[in-house]
């Protein structure tokens, strides 16, 4: 042990203390606080633009303002998920509750686009300790199995139901209130959520790791750089600052590999990289987040700016993607337990895939209904890639690591929801999307086959990263 590692000294309780509150509570508050985070994660969407008026920004502060809990949720999960096995899942839930309580007023009362910016980068990091020990605790709470299953499948459907009601919450206080009404809700909501998950029982490893501490920096320092080259990048991809970002991003996390090699207790075990599960866990929410998250928050823009939708009618609009994903995922349980995991990953993303070309094709006189069989067929994707999703950050690392599979899973995700973001942006403007609605209509019809063919081509990595117990 290093004299920069700390040692995490924490009373261990029991397995029947961890799950003195029972499952079924125990499903009911993660789940609850799951949906809570991506409810403030999506809510952004359909204010930025009445925010950016408030606060005189332009369009780079809303670019910003867009993305930063995208950075601070890939920053963050993997470390906060690594530290609830060891200090306490329960532990780290009630905290980062008590953190998001806090940097939703802060984002409430910002003066400045830079205070809001900082407020939601905050939010990011106080939803990764929510989402990793929320999907810990389900885990530890649910054994092998259809109950497990069910566990996730209800996770994966939060996650779902948050985009749902976040765009339209957020909207819909806007137009009665003001866009400032919906952060005082999120910070009312997280504030509850403190007393509920304090009383759920701890569970923690058997084994606490020391603190990996220049593991912890190097990967979130690293995490935020990429990040924000993302950000940087959608308005222009050749500029120094952007490329600086990048770079040095990159060079972070080759050193936090080079670390965690030599590390005698490394946050992340690259041995499990090579666990076929592993592999579809992370491959799966990384495509998951680039190719339908990126293009889902990208959308309500589109039919603002090309379609002439308003802002609480788009937020409607999408809820035929995230309600069909929260009514499919919570119905995955119910598909044949023969059917592995990582199959029914490659089955959601191809039928997402399917969902983006249905639409293309748009144009400037088009209208809503024409949307709907695409983003149903979307939904249903989303829906069953969720629930695989939780299900494989779960049965691909040891019972005691669920924290640092599940910020490794999330970390994936959100890392390729800043990415595919940034790559719809990309497209739609080399498609010319900057010069009218006519143009920029083209440019959605390229970024939906673009994010079409990545949906694909996970679909196949998924399926060639089936479990060696398959081959016997």
């Amino acid at each position: 042990m290093t004299n920069a590692q700390l040692t995490l000294s924490t009373p261990r309780r029991s397995h029947a203390a961890a799950d003195s509150a029972g499952p079924g509570r125990t499903l009911a508050v993660t789940a609850s606080a799951t949906l809570l985070v991506l409810a403030v994660f999506s809510s952004g969407v359909t204010t930025v633009g009445d925010t950016a008026r408030s606060v005189h920004a332009g369009v780079s502060g809303q670019t910003w303002a867009l993305s930063a809990m995208s950075l601070g949720l890939a920053a963050a999960l993997l470390t906060v998920g690594a530290l609830a096995d060891d200090l306490g899942r329960r532990r780290v839930l009630v905290w980062s509750s008590g953190l998001l309580a806090m940097t939703s007023a802060l984002a409430a009362l910002a003066p400045s686009m830079g205070v809001f910016v900082v407020a939601r980068a905050l939010q990011g990091a106080a939803g990764a300790g929510v989402i990793a020990a929320s999907l810990a605790m389900i885990g530890h709470a649910f054994r092998e199995g259809h109950s497990r299953t069910h566990a996730t499948g209800v996770w994966g459907a939060a996650l779902g139901a948050g985009i749902a009601i976040g765009p339209l919450a957020a909207a819909g206080l806007a137009d009665v209130l003001d866009w400032r009404s919906g952060y005082w809700a999120q910070a009312i909501a997280a504030a509850l959520l403190i007393p509920a998950a304090a009383s759920l029982g701890e569970s923690r490893s058997a084994e606490p790791r020391p603190l990996d501490l220049p593991g912890a920096l190097t990967l979130g320092t690293g995490m935020a750089l990429i990040t924000g080259g993302f950000v940087e990048g959608r308005t222009n991809w050749s500029s120094s600052t952007t490329i600086a970002l990048l770079a040095a991003g990159a060079l972070l996390l080759g050193s936090f590999v080079l670390h965690e090699r030599r590390s005698r207790a490394p946050m992340l075990d690259l041995h499990l990289f090579r666990n076929p599960s592993f592999v579809a866990s992370l491959s799966g929410a990384l495509f998951t987040g680039v190719a339908i998250i990126g293009l889902m928050s990208y959308s309500p823009s589109l039919y603002q700016r090309g379609l002439g939708m308003s802002v609480l009618g788009s937020a409607t609009v999408l809820l035929a993607w995230s309600a069909t994903s929260v009514v499919v995922a919570l119905g995955a349980r119910r598909l044949p337990a023969a059917l592995r995991s990582h199959v029914r990953l490659a089955i959601g993303l191809a039928l997402a895939a399917v969902g983006e070309v249905a639409l293309t094709g748009l144009g400037v006189g088009s209208s809503w209904p024409r949307l709907v069989p695409g983003l149903l067929l979307a939904g249903v994707g989303s829906g069953l890639a969720n629930a695989a999703l939780g299900r494989l950050a779960l049965e691909s690392v040891p019972r005691e690591r669920a924290g640092m599979g599940s910020g490794a899973n999330n970390t994936a995700r959100y890392i390729g929801g800043a990415a595919g973001v940034a790559l719809v942006v990309v497209v739609v403007s080399a498609a010319g999307g900057s010069a009218g609605p006519g143009a920029l209509m083209d440019g959605w019809n390229a970024a939906t086959l673009v994010c079409a063919a990545l949906c694909a081509l996970g679909a196949l990595v998924a399926v060639a990263c089936r479990p060696r117990t398959d081959a016997t």
